[in-house]
């Protein structure tokens, strides 16, 4: 009999995540050679993840929303024109079909949802950039006050309802009217009165059309999902979550309010810190719970070598950090840790984790220093250039793979991928980045 997995270790429910990875259930491939090549393909993964020597390197193209310009069209009309992203997505899916993995446009957001809120934390291609920009833009905003921490501390959820998301979201301006969900009392009257106010009924409608425009939207990104599979492409990620410093500085006070936090609140940026931490753990828990690959990215961006000296990272961000990774890796979640910009200056401490248990995802980091480094005990994955995968010949792409793979390869343990992903350019270049990790990646 099956233990219950409350009583797995670590190792034993990631084992049980990897199984299903590898046999995902409902998926019914398109053929046996679809079959067979999707088992091959994810093995590659989990054996270079966790440190052994698969048949070959695997590799991961930094395609981003590149499917779009390789298929002549752009985000801004992929966002509106399910169609249209369904068609480009599978145009990329089919042209690229050797590829070890493929991203369905799980990224692509819909953007008549986005409309539908008045959303504005991003800019994107017709709304507030130019029509043909091929990604969009987070907009940086102190969108939590400095007075404003321990009503976050306090009951998270009741700040993002009645503080934050009038904010970000402008039909949700009224919502700072409504009361707290706690002043409701066995005898409920007076406390539905603000849900009278016509503002606040106009916020709900435009949650209810959101809704199911994202509905379409979600439909149509699990079509080519559920297409991708079926071809025997595993896909490498089931969720985002991200450092609870970064939750605090790119979502709430931004960089300049968060940098001032550590000099002028540090204590209040501490509490918060760990207020998040359950948060982020549980939705992190929650998206892999029915998906098949047990893979949470973490694109980790204020703890870059250019925001924060070591001390500082050492003290506000890699604690926090840390317990979230490790409650994943606990519940035999597979972090894969992307930390962009450069961590040069991190690389004596970041791989304090069980071996085999993380990947590090490095953008401008010295990925040659980091498998010295941590190399023995986390997973290294990266770091071609994106500035060469953009304009450099797919000869020169080629041999710097062949470079990466003979370094950063040697005796396992390591993911060709590019620094991050690009959105335009030379499709030859990506498709060198393949040839390259089964020409120069195979190993004896």
């Amino acid at each position: 009999m099956a233990k219950p997995w409350a009583e797995l270790s670590p190792e034993e429910k990631r084992e049980e995540r990897f199984k299903r990875w590898l046999s995902p259930p409902g998926v019914k491939f398109a053929s046996p050679q679809a079959e067979k090549v999707y088992k091959e393909r994810v093995t590659r993964f989990i054996k270079a993840f966790t440190l052994q020597k698969p048949d070959r390197v695997p590799c991961i193209l930094p395609t981003g929303f590149y499917a779009a310009s390789y298929a002549g069209t752009n985000l801004g009309e992929v966002m509106y024109d399910y169609d249209k992203m369904k068609s480009a997505w599978r145009k990329m899916m089919h042209d690229f079909s050797d590829a070890d993995t493929y991203m369905p446009p799980a990224l692509v957001p819909p953007g008549r949802s986005l409309e539908a809120v008045d959303y504005k934390l991003y800019k994107w291609p017709g709304h507030g950039l130019p029509k043909t920009t091929p990604s969009y833009q987070a907009v940086e905003g102190e969108w939590m006050k400095p007075n404003e921490y321990d009503a976050l501390i306090r009951d998270p959820s009741d700040f993002w309802l009645r503080i934050y998301l009038p904010r970000i979201f402008g039909v949700f301006k009224a919502f700072n009217t409504l009361n707290p969900w706690t002043s409701f009392e066995e005898i409920a009257t007076t406390p539905f009165i603000p849900f009278g106010n016509p503002e606040v009924q106009a916020g709900f409608n435009a949650i209810m059309k959101a809704g199911t425009e994202s509905l379409k939207w979600i439909a149509a990104v699990g079509e080519v999902a559920g297409e991708s599979l079926a071809m025997g492409f595993p896909g490498v990620m089931s969720g985002l979550a991200k450092a609870p410093f970064d939750t605090l500085g790119d979502t709430l006070r931004g960089t300049q309010g968060v940098m001032m936090d550590m000099f002028q609140r540090p204590q209040k940026v501490h509490e918060a810190m760990e207020r998040l931490v359950p948060i982020i753990i549980e939705g992190a828990v929650a998206a892999v719970a029915n998906a098949a690959s047990p893979i949470v990215i973490m694109p980790l961006h204020k703890g870059a070598d250019s925001f924060m000296s070591p001390k500082q990272y050492e003290t506000f961000y890699w604690p926090t950090f840390k317990k979230v990774v490790m409650a994943m890796v606990n519940e035999g979640i597979y972090p894969m840790l992307f930390a962009e910009g450069s961590y040069n200056k991190r690389l004596d401490i970041i791989g304090d984790f069980p071996k085999g248990s993380v990947a590090w995802y490095f953008d401008q980091t010295d990925i040659f220093e980091a498998k010295k480094k941590i190399g023995d005990r986390c997973c290294i994955v990266g770091n071609v250039p994106t500035s060469l995968i953009m304009t450099g010949t797919p000869q020169q792409v080629k041999e710097h793979c062949k470079k990466l793979i003979e370094v950063c390869g040697k005796d396992g343990g390591y993911v060709l991928a590019g620094g991050a992903n690009v959105d335009e350019g030379n499709p030859e270049n990506l498709r060198a980045m393949m040839a390259a990790a089964k020409e120069y990646g195979v190993y004896k």
